[in-house]
């Protein structure tokens, strides 16, 4: 064994390599995406980024089914997607054990919104295990594959954004080979048919009974004495916060949460003089310990939305004592997200603002084109669902001539298809724009079905975005160069007058993945009016300084939007203006 600094994603990825691990696949999702990234690097396992999140549990189920443990990964907007067979998994059972790592992601960092999933342990009845740091993530991985195979059932492993990112130190090991399981081929085990499903459940409950005989007893639960009257409840990076601001509490540190152990949960209540439960989000916690008879206060003094921290646990718990917060970070500057200089999807909508259309969004990079000076998305939701939305804003007479749906390439691939389906199907008026830049990019530039590469860097066949467009039934479908500012607007205006559902894909590169640059652009400041038009276009190397447009020559990439938006013909690339003099 050694001692090394690892991330709480990293830990995961080591813990479950170390267990035996030799199938896991993922959609990349922050907060958890490094997992499967870093499990790649063992060629043990076989690793893949999936279309989406629920086949991506699909496939585990079926390695798993198949004799070898398996994992699938996501952040927890994923799990609504892969919901279906996760509920029923907990029926069906496993044959080599199964783990479902689910990031949860309070503040919403990366994420459209603050979803707790713990609720979806409690409605799958699935066993459910939280650590709170790194090291608890490595070990933890490792018991669920255990608790799998000994109690039959999926095991879900919460983690949140702060155990995924922050490091520890972890004693590593060795990795233990577990053999493959032969499938017991009975079909009464397996087949979810309504009279099979019906005795599946009976027995689900008998095993959710043992588990809760297991939460008990399980180390994973243990109460920590302290020398004051207050008892503290909590799990996950809660408990360090809630440590750190009364190290001199008593603590039940939860780290199995489903089911609860309810006999633990009352000896702790009466040897306390009062029990404070620290949790982030909803209420989980709280509710299932007051159902038990137990006075407790949580949510009264915790808020219910955001992260917690030292300082807020601090306020909290000094019971409405205003404390300001310590630290420098709370005077930085705010900095919000904006896209990449050179970014293709840029170009896209510096082309499409002029014609002022309503813009269903999706998740990527292009969400951030909601912000000002851009301001060119009205509505976004989740993956998938601007083709759905602008489908049905132009059947109810929003009319195409106004209406565009946006979605990059990964996501359409992701759940987009269905949606492209049912326009043509339903003969919509919608026009949708797939901005393709070659990757995931939001979530650092993973592969995907269109790439022509797998998560291990293997050649494989890339979807042909046009080419399934038409054979789900479109019969209008365009290619344009986003950069090209005025052929993308052209085409884009006709297409939206067309009565008839049409695709336009975007296509070109993300700057970040490929490297390249075209040669930087400058300002004459002598012709330069100061109009705004390319600082509209939200450029992070455009610049005003004393009433002058400036460009950072070493943030850009040369893409030349700038130029092309410029009614004054004050911007061009540095090189030809030296070349005829005028620098």
């Amino acid at each position: 064994m050694k001692k090394v600094l690892l991330t709480g994603n990293e830990a995961v990825a080591r813990g479950a390599w170390e267990a035996g691990v030799e199938f896991a696949a993922a959609y990349p999702g922050t907060p958890s995406t490094e997992i499967t990234e870093t499990i790649a690097q063992y060629q043990e396992v076989k690793a893949e980024w999936a279309p989406n999140e629920k086949v991506a549990l699909e496939s585990a189920i079926g390695a798993a089914l198949g004799g070898v443990r398996a994992l699938a990964c996501m952040k927890h907007v994923g799990l609504n997607v892969a919901a279906d067979p996760f509920c029923t998994l907990s029926y069906v059972g496993v044959n080599a054990g199964i783990v479902l790592l689910c990031a949860d992601d309070p503040s919403m960092h990366s994420s459209q919104n603050e979803q707790d999933n713990r609720f979806y342990a409690r409605m799958a009845k699935v066993p459910m295990i939280e650590p709170s740091d790194s090291g608890e993530a490595y070990g933890f991985v490792k018991l669920a594959f255990r608790l799998s195979e000994r109690f039959h059932t999926p095991v879900l492993l919460r983690v949140t954004t702060r155990v995924c990112h922050t490091r520890g130190l972890v004693k590593t090991g060795k990795r233990v080979e577990t053999g493959r399981k032969k499938f017991d081929k009975r079909r009464h085990l397996h087949v979810m048919a309504p009279d099979v499903a019906r005795e599946r459940h009976r027995l689900l409950a008998r095993r959710m009974e043992r588990l809760m005989e297991y939460s008990e007893t399980t180390p994973l639960n243990r109460i920590e004495r302290g020398a004051s009257a207050m008892g503290i409840i909590a799990s996950g990076v809660a408990y360090h916060y809630a440590r750190e601001v009364l190290p001199g509490a008593s603590f039940l540190r939860l780290g199995f949460t489903h089911p609860l152990p309810e006999r633990l949960v009352g000896r702790f209540a009466r040897s306390v003089g009062e029990v404070v439960i620290v949790e982030e989000l909803e209420p989980y916690l709280e509710d299932a310990v007051r159902a038990m008879g137990v006075k407790a206060r949580g949510k009264s003094l915790l808020p219910r939305t955001g992260e917690l921290t030292p300082d807020v646990v601090r306020e909290a718990l000094s019971r409405g004592r205003r404390r300001r917060a310590r630290g420098a970070a709370a005077k930085l500057p705010a900095r919000p997200p904006n896209m990449c200089p050179g970014c293709p999807h840029r170009a896209f909508f510096a082309a499409a603002k002029p014609l002022k259309p309503v813009v269903f969004g999706d998740i990527g990079c292009y969400t951030l084109a909601y912000q000002p000076p851009l301001n060119m998305l009205d509505v976004n939701i989740c993956m998938g669902a601007s083709i759905g939305m602008s489908f049905g804003f132009s059947k109810a007479g929003g009319g195409n001539a106004d209406c565009l749906g946006v979605i990059g390439d990964s996501t359409l691939l992701h759940s987009g298809l269905a949606g492209v389906m049912e326009m043509a199907y339903n003969r919509g008026v919608n026009t949708l724009a797939i901005l393709d830049n070659g990757t995931t990019a939001m979530t650092g530039g993973q592969d995907h079905p269109g790439t022509g590469r797998t998560l291990k860097g293997e050649t494989a066949p890339a979807v042909d975005i046009e080419g399934v467009c038409r054979a789900l039934g479109v019969k209008r479908v365009f290619t344009v160069n986003p950069f090209d500012v005025m052929e993308t607007r052209r085409v884009l205006r006709r297409e939206l007058k067309a009565r008839e559902a049409s695709v336009i894909v975007s296509r070109a590169p993300c700057p970040l993945m490929t490297g390249e640059r075209a040669g930087a652009m400058s300002v004459d400041a002598g012709l330069c009016t100061d109009c705004g038009a390319c600082v509209r276009i939200n450029c992070p190397a455009i610049g005003r300084s004393g009433g002058k447009v400036s460009i950072n020559e070493s943030l850009c990439i040369g893409c030349s939007v700038c130029s092309q938006v410029c009614g004054a013909g004050a911007i061009s690339r540095t090189s030809d203006r030296k070349n005829s003099g005028k620098v």
